[in-house]
């Protein structure tokens, strides 16, 4: 059955409709089966439908004096803002066939081999594979999961309370964008943005400038194409700490994807902003797992673009009951169970002597890494295991890595695993991301409620699903929120919805609600608080 993206692409383009349902594309529709009421609408006279207020100007100014980096970057928000304005009667018909048309521009087969490519030329980060994945079927992802969420208008009605809410765009969002995923970062951000009828300015890590130009680029011409302003993508050219710190100045929303250096400085911008917090994920091997299963999925986890992913497995805890059986599958997988010389020759090249992580082992294969450190590995070998008994400063192999290396456990039981994964992730990685391979619900949730964490991946290759995918129903994102665990604003996956404001109408009741009586609303403690002395 023909998808409602490709029947709304049918009309103007049948090639590309049937090009979106070839084989090998997701057959799987596009969106959920119902989308959310349009309730409302009808009670809006027509003529005022579409009724646009202009906005007041948000009142930057630059001072006297200003840097040529606060120049060019108003130079960008300005044209960006006008870009928006020439979409704010867009409908939901139009703003959806537009952000399909940006994701087709960067996700034809041809166009995903030729960025694939490029990146990993330019970052020389990760490897071919994982980044033709990223942006061939992330980015339909991410497309398939938004594409039916009602985003402008009114986008829900709450009958029981007598309220509908309106989605509003914010308006010029500033995205940050990172080396380790610089292909498919700014498409998800942009059809994001899009979706909520805003514009973006992409800021890039220096070390992926290209690449960012390209897909903007790209972006860029598939508004154009369909009949919208090309500004309402822009890119920051020869980015800088100085244009990126200026763009979260003056935008109107930061989404932060980067270092916590930079998401601390998102959140010290002065705009609002929604970071994401330092990825430490920690997976526990149950007694009762399927352990084919789970090392199947751990070594797609901790080599999927060569863990260029801050989602990828840093830690894992094998129960004691199962340790020797799951090791061996892990080393059949292409993991190497590290000697002491042998892990104290890559602790000192994968940090240096103040704890930072050296840039030349980020997302590298295990062969170069090994060459660096100074040690011979066999033949087939895809990544590390690095026996560990605490956590801290004085382990650093229990934090984050961005390599193809995970820090190995022995737990005796769960209750142990679960000491062992808060020890670790008190230290890095609060709030993120956790797993547990297990056939008992029960050890799952006791994990769940045992940790400070905003994800539980069960029985799931953890880089491959915190930030969603086809087998789990995780909002698709790469802007992972970790709460106040981790210092962000918010613990879940970041989509179009935090991108918008929303207005609440509010109409009297049919029957105004009947406060109880004291004997009622307060029957469970009256008798064991009341004074009798």
């Amino acid at each position: 059955m023909m998808s409602i993206v490709a029947r709304r692409i049918a009309a103007n383009s049948p090639q590309v409709a049937r090009r979106l349902m070839r084989p090998g594309a997701s057959n799987q529709p596009f969106g959920s089966p119902q989308a959310p009421p349009r309730a409302g609408l009808a009670d809006i006279p027509p003529t005022l439908r579409n009724l646009v207020v202009p906005k007041p100007d948000p009142g930057f100014v630059l001072v006297e004096g200003a840097s040529k980096e606060a120049e060019e970057i108003a130079g960008l928000i300005q044209r960006s803002r006008a870009a928006q304005a020439k979409i704010a009667n867009y409908t939901q018909e139009q703003v959806d066939d537009l952000i399909t048309a940006m994701v087709w521009a960067v996700a034809e087969e041809s166009t995903a081999k030729m960025i694939a490519a490029h990146t990993v030329e330019e970052t020389q980060l990760g490897n071919y594979e994982g980044k033709y994945l990223k942006i061939f079927r992330k980015t339909r992802c991410a497309l398939m999961d938004i594409i039916d969420d009602r985003s402008v208008g009114v986008v829900e009605e709450v009958p029981a309370r007598g309220l509908v809410k309106l989605a509003k765009p914010v308006g010029v969002i500033g995205a940050l964008s990172p080396s380790t995923n610089p292909e498919a970062t700014p498409v998800i951000k942009a059809i994001s943005a899009v979706k909520g009828k805003n514009s973006i300015v992409v800021a890039p890590h220096p070390r992926a400038a290209k690449t960012n130009a390209l897909i903007v680029g790209l972006l860029r011409g598939a508004c154009e194409r369909m009949g919208a302003p090309r500004d309402l993508v822009l890119g920051v050219d020869n980015p800088s700490v100085l244009k990126t710190e200026e763009l979260m100045r003056q935008c109107d929303r930061v989404l932060a994807t980067g270092g916590s250096a930079m998401v601390r400085a998102a959140y010290s911008s002065g705009t609002p902003a929604l970071g994401v917090g330092v990825g430490n994920a920690v997976v526990t091997v149950d007694k009762s797992a399927d352990l084919d299963d789970a090392a199947k999925k751990i070594a797609l986890s901790k080599t999927l673009d060569l863990a260029a992913s801050c989602s990828a497995d840093n830690s894992l805890i094998l129960l004691d009951q199962i340790y020797d059986q799951m090791v061996t599958k892990l080393v059949a997988r292409g993991g190497l169970v590290l000697s002491a010389e042998q892990k104290a020759k890559l602790q000192a090249v994968i940090w240096n002597e103040k704890g930072q992580i050296n840039a030349r082992i980020v997302a590298q294969p295990a062969a170069a890494i090994a060459e660096l450190a100074g040690f011979s590995i066999p033949a087939g070998t895809e990544f590390f295991l690095a026996p560990e008994t605490g956590w801290g400063p004085s382990h650093p192999f229990s934090g984050e890595k961005m390599c193809v290396t995970a820090a190995l456990y022995r737990a005796r039981d769960l209750g142990h695993a679960i000491e062992i994964t808060r020890g670790i992730q008190a230290y890095q990685g609060s709030g993120h991301s956790a797993g547990i391979y297990t056939s008992d619900k029960g050890s799952a949730l006791a994990l769940a409620h045992a940790l400070d964490t905003s994800r539980l991946l069960v029985n799931q290759p953890q880089a491959a699903s915190n930030s969603g995918n086809l087998w789990n129903g995780l909002r698709q994102t790469f802007s992972l929120g970790c709460g106040s665990w981790g210092g962000n604003s918010v613990n879940h996956n970041v989509t179009w919805r935090d991108l918008v404001n929303f207005t609440w109408v509010s109409y009297n009741l049919p029957e105004p609600k009947v406060l109880p009586s004291d004997d009622v609303l307060f029957a469970r403690v009256k008798d064991r608080t009341t004074d009798r002395t």
